[in-house]
């Protein structure tokens, strides 16, 4: 998920994945970009209205046969896959990804809507397909948080150093942030918040803002932005995630930004398992 506001407005943008297939993409590729786009909007589902989620990870992995059953578990100790969490969609009959993705909506719109998974597989055998949704162990060896954030920062302003494309908008290379202490001890209490109270959104449990959060931690913003991810183990994977969303991207390339602040937390008991938020600001 993805926040851009300003100090007068606070607005989240929402960050729809375009679902604009090319003739070479193959089947299932469009489905996994359907399955993102359906997740990146606010979907009614089984009486419940789900949060905006972030894209899954394709991962070859997951790869299985459309055809007949399958052991997941053992599967998935054979493909070296790292298995906390897997559930499979087989369907039977749907021509093209877009009649698979309406059956996904109709009959199982929970799993493909499930915060904790992070990385999905889709495999096609004529009418038949096997759609695998998964969520690893936590495997990377990850420093505390104030480490890895400023890993986040190296590693972002390494991206915003070179142009970029987010989704129809085009972005120049530009300046570098600065590491903001101030938003980073924000960002390190809404990571925790959300990891011990095992939720996904940029208002937390008392329903401030990312803009209310920063100006109770003392932050004199003009602009205030914030991207949050969940499951991923490793900054590079966060990052990787949200190039691949256009809201998500046009964030961390805004030139308008200058500092930034950004952590992790961790808990065990909790559906994604870590959760991340880097806070953009500019005073």
């Amino acid at each position: 998920m993805h926040f851009l506001s300003s100090a007068v407005r606070l607005a989240v943008v929402s960050l729809g994945l375009s679902f604009a297939a090319t003739a070479l993409a193959s089947d299932e590729l469009q489905l996994i970009e359907a399955i993102n786009q359906y997740r990146s909007q606010v979907q009614r589902c089984a009486g419940q209205v789900s949060s905006e989620l972030p894209p899954l990870a394709a991962d070859p992995r997951l790869v299985m046969s459309a055809a007949g059953a399958v052991n997941l578990q053992q599967t998935m100790a054979t493909a070296g896959y790292p298995m906390k969490n897997v559930q499979a969609i087989s369907l039977g009959g749907p021509r093209d990804a877009a009649a698979a993705m309406k059956a996904i909506q109709e009959s199982f719109c929970q799993i493909v809507l499930d915060p904790q998974f992070v990385d999905v597989g889709v495999s096609r055998q004529d009418n038949q397909w096997r759609i695998v949704v998964a969520r690893p162990l936590l495997s990377a060896r990850l420093g505390d948080w104030q480490a890895e954030g400023q890993k986040m920062l190296a590693e972002l302003n390494t991206e915003r150093s070179r142009p970029r494309q987010c989704g129809a908008q085009s972005f120049a290379a530009t300046t570098p942030l600065a590491w903001n202490a101030t938003l980073a001890s924000a960002a390190e209490a809404q990571s925790r918040s959300m990891a011990n109270n095992n939720y996904f959104d940029h208002k937390d449990r008392d329903g401030r803002t990312p803009g209310d959060r920063a100006e109770l931690a003392g932050y004199d913003f003009q602009q205030i932005g914030e991207n949050i991810a969940a499951g991923q183990d490793s900054v590079r994977k966060v990052i990787d995630g949200w190039l691949a969303s256009p809201g998500h991207c046009a964030n961390l390339m805004n030139p308008q930004f200058k500092e930034l602040g950004a952590a992790y937390a961790t808990d065990p008991k909790s559906d994604a398992g870590i959760y991340w938020t880097v806070m953009f600001g500019a005073q």
